[in-house]
């Protein structure tokens, strides 16, 4: 496990664990993600702090091993462009150092935390000119409230739809253009050495363990930590972003599943809840659960925000047997008592 002493990456460890598996840790404990010191174990797996980007420490975690779960990268937005060499060189260079040394051990099954921000915006259809690809969103439209992308022929507003794993991929952000850039590594690992890639495109991830609010925290992490300290969570845009939020618990039986498939060469998976709600409904309800002030629209945007991606679960159930079992308000009652990252 990559990553494995991480958010998402200590869920997945448990639920191997759970299901099994001997599982080693490998985790470079980035101030990104982590604000105190690795634990030596996470559930009781053994924690080793290295860099994916050292390849003889890379080459020793991989001695005994079967099998690689790849969680480990920086995520979220960012501060600025001062990130991106960061996360060229966190999430691909990292990849293409373990991806190597796998090659050289001999492991040729790969399952890699993939992301839905690969699709950039998710699927929509205009009522002219049916299925269409909205352009980025221009800052003059985004200042002057217009959220809602339009169709690129006829101007028209668009519908949103489900997004399959069949769907163009248009990275909008730098983060984004990293975790494309692991899923076409990861494919040409696969194809020249006969390996098998389960890539996982993880959608709005929320649930215990969250790191606090920081410029790499999930949408939930931050608005619970406003509500922590008695503020109202600040939505951005008008509220009505839909997105899909899936709770932790789902991911990492999502991993299990993944590890447990796989033919040689990569096929991708959303997983998602295959519930969506909008980003002002997920700030209602945690707001409501814990009593705290309500959410304060703010009409603010970030560039490398899109508006609509609501995933279509339909693959995962049907080749992995992978169906979402948290529903949100379930999720988001756990999560707004649950223990954050420090």
């Amino acid at each position: 496990m990559t990553g494995g002493a991480g958010f998402i990456g200590s869920h997945v460890t448990s639920a191997l664990l759970d299901a099994g598996h001997e599982v080693s840790v490998l985790d470079v404990g980035h101030p990104a993600a982590h604000r105190e010191p690795l634990p030596s174990t996470v559930h009781g797996a053994p924690v080793t702090q290295a860099d994916l980007r050292d390849r003889e420490a890379v080459a020793t975690a991989l001695r005994g091993v079967d099998a690689v779960v790849h969680q480990g990268a920086m995520v979220g937005m960012g501060v600025d462009l001062d990130d991106l060499p960061e996360y060229v060189g966190c999430n691909d260079l990292g990849t293409a150092v373990l991806l190597a040394e796998m090659a050289r051990a001999g492991i040729g099954r790969l399952v890699l935390a993939s992301s839905m921000v690969v699709y950039g915006e998710g699927a929509y259809s205009c009522p002219a000119d049916g299925p269409v690809r909205p352009a980025p969103r221009s800052v003059a439209d985004l200042v002057a409230g217009r959220f809602e992308p339009r169709c690129p022929s006829c101007g028209l507003p668009l519908t949103s739809e489900l997004v399959d794993e069949d769907a163009p991929l248009d990275p909008r952000s730098v983060y984004a253009a990293t975790k494309l850039a692991q899923e076409h590594l990861s494919a040409a690992w696969a194809r020249q050495s006969g390996g098998s890639v389960v890539a996982l495109r993880y959608h709005n991830v929320y649930g215990p363990g969250m790191p606090r609010d920081t410029p790499y925290s999930g949408v939930a992490a931050i608005f619970r930590s406003a509500l922590e300290a008695g503020r109202a969570p600040r939505v951005f845009e008008d509220g009505a972003q839909r997105r899909d939020f899936v709770h932790v618990g789902d991911v990492a039986r999502a991993n299990v599943a993944a590890l447990a498939s796989g033919e040689p060469g990569l096929r991708a998976y959303n997983v998602a809840s295959g519930r969506p709600a909008t980003v002002g409904e997920m700030a209602r309800a945690l707001a409501g659960v814990v009593g705290g002030p309500e959410p304060e629209v703010t009409g603010e945007f970030r560039l490398g925000d899109v508006r609509h991606v609501v995933a279509s679960p339909a693959r995962a159930e049907a080749e992995l047997g992978f169906r979402a079992q948290v529903d949100l308000l379930t999720g988001v009652t756990e999560f707004a008592h649950a223990a954050l990252r420090g």
